[in-house]
């Protein structure tokens, strides 16, 4: 995949070398690596050398970064970008009763920011809209909802009277959902060089974070979302080692 790649109508362009350094450091544990390191790293993704340093300190300017003592460490807003991304990867899912959580927006007057603002973060937390001021999923997360919420919402837990596998259906394109992940995995086989795994990888991601995470029973046969978590799954262990690969390497040539 040279220049830009597409798959089944997906096009796939190149990162960035602020989208390589971000995708390394957010999956890594925890999120800081030595500048030397860094800069090795991002250049195994034919970004280089100046541009990744160039990258790195427009991203410091822009509070995407923070200055360590020894490198670079992901901002406090990235953090949380960091903590969704991991539960997209591996969520928290408990046995499902049949209920379902239902938000009622209560606020008023809200402007239009504003309310863009709560579309996403409700969105975020894996929530559809059933109509205007009404969002709902199947109470299978183990999760609290935010607190905060109690000031624009009212939290209920409902039992719809329609089949379960039909509203499902109706709020979230799962058909579309599963033949993008198919696409993906398909192609997750086919590409070799780093920067274009890298590439593919990112939008598994992107991916994973639509993922409603139903409960089995809602969803269409040969459901790939477990599939997709596997790849991801293999690619960071491989991505892990490198890492670690080059943290030895950067300490022996210092120790010379």
């Amino acid at each position: 995949m040279n220049g830009s790649g597409a798959l089944d109508g997906l096009t796939l362009r190149p990162l960035s070398a602020r989208s390589v350094v971000l995708s390394l450091l957010l999956g890594t544990h925890p999120p800081e690596l030595p500048a030397r390191e860094l800069v090795r790293l991002v250049e195994g993704f034919d970004v280089g050398a100046s541009t990744v340093r160039a990258a790195l300190s427009r991203m410091a300017a822009a509070g995407d970064l923070r200055r360590t003592d020894t490198g670079y460490r992901l901002s406090e807003r990235l953090l949380e970008r960091q903590r969704r991304q991991d539960e997209a990867l591996g969520p928290h899912t408990r046995a499902w009763d049949g209920d379902w959580e239902t938000l009622v927006i209560t606020a008023t007057g809200r402007g239009p920011a504003a309310r863009a603002e709560l579309r996403t973060r409700l969105t975020a937390l894996r929530l559809a809209e059933l109509r205007e001021g009404v969002w709902l999923r199947p109470a299978n997360l183990d999760r609290p909802l935010p607190a905060d919420l109690d000031r624009v919402a009212e939290c209920l837990v409902s039992r719809p009277g329609s089949p379960a596998a039909e509203l499902a259906a109706r709020l979230w394109p799962l058909a579309d959902w599963a033949d993008t992940a198919r696409a993906l995995l398909a192609h997750v086989d086919l590409v070799r060089r780093p920067a274009d795994r890298l590439t593919v990888f990112a939008a598994v991601v992107r991916h994973l974070l639509a993922d409603p995470v139903l409960p089995a029973e809602l969803l269409p046969p040969h459901w790939p979302g477990a599939a997709l978590r596997d790849a991801y799954a293999r690619y960071q262990r491989e991505q892990s080692g490198r890492v670690r690969a080059h943290g030895t390497r950067t300490r022996r040539l210092t120790c010379r």
